[in-house]
């Protein structure tokens, strides 16, 4: 063990969001939509953002620092005049979106219910767009919208046209997470619900300082002040995208049945149960894509769910490809982008928090966990002091050694007989603790520190199950590692 005792985090070079939200229930529907929470009063959201060496964040264009905090009591004055962003209004209202801009006036296309009406084996739904676009200075009710300047100082080249192959790539950290805060009702299932959507609007020079151009940066060129529009797909964050709660899953048990025809009125046009949904494992949202006014959709259309596919096939709904926590797990050369920031540019980015309507975890009863906690954050480092066995000096974010301490403690795997392995396979049916073979956690003030474990496998379903490991130090920094456990299917006698 003296090795791992001398082992140091090094702080990656990165953009932190750190946010929380507290969602409070105001009121409950017959039928939530999609299934669920109806309007949930938003109290507090808090939004802290800090950056490292070549990036720099504002909330009006014109301050720029290394840190920015924006929550209820700040979204309207520490922006600029007559800026658009909401706090929910009277409260969240589950939408649903496939993260589409509408360029003609750089918002993101939103659908909430219109009407929602049992079936004999799940609900038709009819949906309408959110009015985000006549009047574009009225507040936003319904979800939180705030706009984010981030300057990317990197190299003094600047690409005006916009060609994604000349932009860095930036990767969302393995510490973002949505939960349930402490004075919430825990599992319920609200967090499971919760998207965040980061629709990048435009960018202009990074050495622009007019307040003007750069507040007033749309998805449209504009060749005079500099501006490139971009207002490509936004890129949406499904947190906790395999965690399903167990009320969740049976109210889907009882009110879901597999679709045979396209009458969704009659009896006759369900047949059977649904297809499995198991803890553990992830499943696809089947997100509104447009208007839905008469068609015969049913909430629950899809492969993964009532095996109907024809609300897809005719556009109705899409299954979104969010970036997953599961994405954000993966390691090493796996790991995938977050999005992508031009160098030397000034970004405007429109930031939506909202309720998914059509996730699976939207039921009835998920209104009761009433408050939820979110926090995000972003890094420019693809790997971790992890994926490379890092034993080096602690770089401590720039603070030095008896600077704050700033270094989270390393969670580690050990791949040889003696050790915990990080990858684990078994059979279906097999007995599996997740709390053996437990991993050590080692910080640079702290030392030996304790490991929690969160997350299911279900030994009698196969498939792919994430575990995630978790350390805290006395400053409140937070490690976080992740078991791969692979469940196989039985082979069949022949």
């Amino acid at each position: 063990m003296p090795r791992r005792t001398k082992m140091r985090m090094q702080r990656v070079r990165n953009l932190i969001v750190v946010s929380t939200l507290s969602a409070v229930l105001l009121s409950i529907s017959t039928y939530a939509w999609f299934v669920g929470m109806r309007t949930v009063n938003v109290s507090s959201f808090d939004v802290e953002i800090a950056t490292a060496e070549g990036l720099a964040l504002s909330l009006d264009g014109v301050t720029w620092a290394d840190t920015v905090t924006i929550n209820e009591s700040n979204y309207d004055v520490e922006s600029y005049p007559n800026n658009t962003n909401s706090w929910g209004g009277v409260g969240l209202i589950p939408m649903s979106t496939v993260g589409a801009i509408d360029t003609s006036v750089s918002r993101l296309i939103l659908f909430e219910k219109a009407s929602l009406t049992a079936t004999p084996g799940g609900y038709r739904l009819l949906a309408s767009r959110v009015d985000n676009y006549t009047d574009l200075n009225k507040k936003a009710e319904g979800y939180v919208v705030f706009d984010l300047f981030i300057r990317n100082s990197s190299g003094t080249e600047y690409y005006s046209e916009l060609d994604i192959n000349n932009e860095e790539a930036i990767y969302l950290t393995v510490d973002s997470e949505v939960t349930v805060s402490e004075s919430g009702v825990q599992n319920t299932g609200i967090e499971n619900s919760v998207r965040v959507a980061f629709a990048q609007i435009g960018r202009v020079h990074g050495t622009t300082t007019d307040q003007a151009v750069i507040t007033g940066i749309t998805c449209q060129d504009d060749a005079e002040n500099g501006v490139t529009g971009i207002c490509r797909t936004a890129q949406i964050w499904e947190p906790n995208d395999t965690r399903h709660v167990e009320n969740a899953i049976k109210w889907y048990n009882k009110s879901c049945k597999t679709r045979v025809a396209a009458d969704l009125t009659q009896e006759d046009s369900y047949s059977g149960d649904c297809n499995l949904i198991t803890d553990g494992l992830a499943y696809p949202t089947y997100a509104i894509a447009q208007e839905i006014t008469s068609a015969e959709v049913d909430i629950y259309d899809g492969e993964a769910y009532n095996n109907y596919t024809d609300s897809e096939t005719n556009g109705y709904l899409q299954p979104f490809p969010y970036f997953t926590d599961t994405h954000k797990f993966m390691s090493g050369t796996s790991r995938p982008e977050f999005f992508t920031l031009a160098p030397n540019s000034i970004t405007k980015v429109r930031v939506y928090v909202y309720l998914e309507g059509q996730d699976i975890d939207n039921y009835d009863f998920a209104q009761i966990g009433k408050r939820i906690s979110v926090k995000f954050g972003f890094t420019k480092e693809r790997f971790t002091a992890n994926d490379i066995d890092y034993n080096g000096p602690d770089v401590n974010q720039g603070e030095g050694p008896n600077g704050a301490d700033l270094t989270p403690p390393r969670v580690i795997f050990t791949n040889h007989p003696d050790g915990a392995p990080e990858r684990i396979e078994i059979n279906q049916g097999d007995t599996f603790d997740p709390s053996a073979d437990m991993p050590t956690a080692i910080d640079s003030v702290d030392g030996d520190l304790e490991v929690t474990v969160h997350g299911t496998v279900n030994t009698d379903v196969p498939g792919t199950y994430y575990l995630i490991y978790k350390a805290v130090d006395s400053a409140g920094n937070e490690g976080v590692n992740v078991r791969t456990v692979v469940v196989n299917p039985t082979q069949q006698a022949e």
